[in-house]
């Protein structure tokens, strides 16, 4: 599942792109300004923005010019009541990566946010053919994983969900999002089930599952894979 965030200051529009986007199982964060915008950036990372360029303070061109300069490629809609070719050109100019004039069909911008969605994906590397971390090897190819030099005996879905999480590093992945990578399907029992192979998982590779210093969870979005060994301050023990 794609994290789309839509920042946006007339609520009706909000609304409707909202409704919408979650018809089309997305799921969506919302943001009335442009400050509020780039917080909701930094903290949960969305796959696509879809930016209104007229906003309060902080404008869309501003907001999208603040993220390019701190290096963030996230893929930028835009959009707005001008249709001057003055407009769309500095908008593209400053990093957006497509233009939409209001009013606009739904049908379209829906096309055009998975058209952006595909485009991100084909760029993102392909996850790594082998894992290594503490004293512990994993060949994704083979199928095979050692831990200390000893064979570790790992299912086919704790390495499908593995390789997900690592070839992210350090990258929030939501409980659904792993779902439907992992599991291949949409309509699914319950989250849980991703929880109980993250603890299977732990008990494997953690040094001590009770406070994982790899597989670390996200309270009430997902898990992540980091790469590092220190274990950072207030850090404790973890359900999944």
């Amino acid at each position: 599942m794609s994290t789309i965030l839509v920042i946006e200051d007339d609520p009706a529009i909000l609304r409707g792109l909202a409704d919408n986007l979650k018809y089309e199982a997305y799921e969506v964060l919302t943001a009335s300004s442009g400050e509020a915008g780039l917080a909701a950036i930094r903290q949960s990372k969305p796959d696509l923005l879809i930016l209104d360029l007229m906003l309060p303070k902080l404008s869309g061109y501003e907001v999208c010019r603040k993220l390019r300069a701190e290096g963030n490629a996230l893929p930028i809609l835009m959009l707005t009541a001008r249709g001057e070719e003055a407009d769309r050109v500095l908008g593209l100019d400053l990093g957006a990566d497509d233009y939409m004039v209001k009013p606009f069909a739904i049908r379209e911008l829906l096309a055009r946010v998975r058209a952006l969605l595909r485009r991100a994906q084909a760029g993102r590397p392909a996850p790594a053919d082998e894992l290594r971390f503490d004293d512990v090897v994993v060949d994704f190819r083979k199928y095979e994983a050692h831990k200390g030099g000893k064979p570790l005996e790992l299912t086919r879905k704790e390495f499908g969900v593995l390789r997900m999480l690592s070839g992210r590093d350090g990258e929030v992945v939501a409980r659904d999002e792993l779902l439907n990578e992992v599991w291949g399907y949409e309509n699914y029992p319950s989250t849980r089930t991703v929880d109980n192979h993250i603890a299977g998982l732990r008990a494997k590779i953690e040094r001590d599952p009770a406070a994982p210093l790899h597989l670390k969870t996200v309270h009430g979005v997902g898990y992540k894979f980091v790469t590092k060994t220190l274990q950072e301050p207030g850090d404790g023990a973890e359900d999944a």
